[in-house]
């Protein structure tokens, strides 16, 4: 069994057991986070589509841990110009486990 959600403009097929990076939420480690924007869910009996969600399905994950991804590098220059700039970027995350994928009907 395995899901298609949406979260942070983003879509990941997830299944019991994995673990996902998303966009940054405000919750502690350790609590539950209920995501109820599912595209998509394939079982054995069959696959349910949504018109955009499916209703009535759910995923219900824990939060492992928050923190920054890698640095990514901006680096913009004019040919012969005296032009340089050097950014750095990097994003916030929070990394959900997967516990149950709970279908709609």
């Amino acid at each position: 069994m395995y899901a298609i959600i949406e979260n942070g403009g983003k879509q990941f097929t997830v299944a019991p057991g994995d673990t996902i990076q998303v966009e940054k939420l405000s919750a502690e480690n350790g609590s539950e986070v209920t995501i109820d924007k599912v595209l998509m869910v394939v079982k054995d009996s069959g696959t349910t589509f949504g018109a955009p969600y499916v209703s009535g399905a759910k995923v219900i994950a824990s939060v492992e841990a928050s923190g920054k991804a890698k640095k990514v590098i901006i680096h913009k220059q004019r040919p012969r110009k005296v032009y340089r700039k050097l950014r750095g970027h990097r994003q916030p995350y929070t990394a959900l486990k997967i516990k149950e994928i709970v279908s709609g009907g």
